[in-house]
């Protein structure tokens, strides 16, 4: 009796063996799903992020041509404007989240309402169990709108001219603007009346 004990302690030994390392081969995998799903949340955080800013900045960049497009009533058309996003602040928000833009483009033709960024995470999921995750780093990609909240403004011509002299912005949020194109405010005084960002789905 004490012989067979011994022989199916022997037997089962290499079972055991196998079962634990299954049981750590499941355990390393599932860090590595793990850590590629945290991985890819912060790649989209980042992106999310370098979106906005993108969108923002060109916002903060429209005063000149906007204030220029009034006293023709060539509003409209400004905003169809074909145009080249400016990036830098992307590349800062990206950086800022352990990331790098690879892309950074109006997302439909060169319209100015919308920019599509992409980025890549700078970590890689480097994981034994998963092949070829040493080198494999999480991409995401986000696109946001400005978005006009005060549309059809109403043109004032005081002299018959044909040339508007006041535009009055009846906005969304309820705000009403009155914009002299002879004498603008500052831009950064209405921005963000005029405008708002937010993130659209892709």
């Amino acid at each position: 009796m004490a012989a067979c004990s011994r022989r199916d302690r022997g037997q089962a030994f290499p079972i055991y063996i196998m079962m634990v390392a299954g049981l750590l081969f499941l355990a390393l995998a599932f860090f590595a799903v793990g850590k590629a799903s945290a991985l890819r949340n912060g790649s989209q955080g980042a992106a999310d992020a370098a979106a906005l800013a993108a969108v923002q900045e060109a916002r903060d960049d429209f005063g000149v041509g906007f204030y220029a497009s009034l006293p023709g009533n060539m509003l409209d058309a400004f905003l169809d404007t074909p145009f080249v996003p400016p990036c830098s602040a992307a590349q800062r928000l990206a950086d800022a989240n352990d990331a790098d833009p690879t892309m950074c483009v109006p997302a439909f033709g060169y319209m100015r309402d919308r920019i599509t960024v992409e980025v890549e995470g700078r970590k890689p999921v480097d994981s034994p169990v998963l092949p070829g995750s040493q080198n494999k780093k999480a991409k995401a990609k986000a696109t946001a709108l400005i978005e006009f909240r005060c549309p059809n403004p109403k043109a004032v011509d005081f002299n018959s001219d044909g040339v508007q002299d006041l535009f009055v912005f009846t906005c969304r949020n309820g705000k009403i603007l009155e914009i002299a194109p002879a004498s603008p405010p500052p831009w950064e005084s209405v921005s963000r009346t005029l405008f708002d960002v937010r993130l659209v789905d892709q």
